[in-house]
């Protein structure tokens, strides 16, 4: 069906357990997955991906985490234009803190410039809410990804 980049940015291991749930879910839906723990623009581009799914946490103060940032600076740095191509973004985050889903909302805002074309609103899931992030990831993934061509 789509050959989907899947982009983790994760400090404490909750955004990568999400998306080493979230590998196999897409898989059984038909899709050809490759999942990046630490992302180069060059690998994520020759992989040619129908879409990017990044699923992040925040850190400190609204910050992207270290093993995702040099992505996002080398996608800033570079501007590769996305024109059309289609992305969705799993933000991790606590909602007691000022900068909540800091990270998700950076690269949203990054891919957006780029011009990639957003497949579903931005999830948002509050660490302060849930312990268990992919109970809220799964079921959205499942309803946003199922009837891709």
């Amino acid at each position: 069906m789509a050959k989907i980049a899947l982009i983790v940015g994760s400090v404490y291991g909750a955004a990568q357990y999400v998306a080493e749930e979230a590998q196999p879910l897409l898989a059984g839906l038909g899709h050809e997955v490759t999942r990046y723990e630490e992302a180069k623009l060059d690998e994520v581009l020759s992989f040619n991906a129908d879409i990017w799914l990044v699923i992040s946490s925040t850190t400190g103060q609204g910050d992207i985490p270290d093993n995702l940032l040099p992505f996002y600076l080398d996608v800033q740095n570079r501007f590769p234009l996305l024109t059309g191509k289609k992305f969705a973004v799993i933000a991790l985050g606590d909602s007691s803190y000022d900068t909540f889903c800091g990270a998700g909302e950076q690269l949203r805002e990054l891919l957006l410039e780029i011009q990639g074309t957003e497949l579903a609103p931005m999830l948002r899931i509050d660490a302060g809410e849930t312990l268990e992030p992919e109970t809220i990831a799964l079921p959205w993934l499942k309803q946003h990804f199922t009837h891709l061509n």
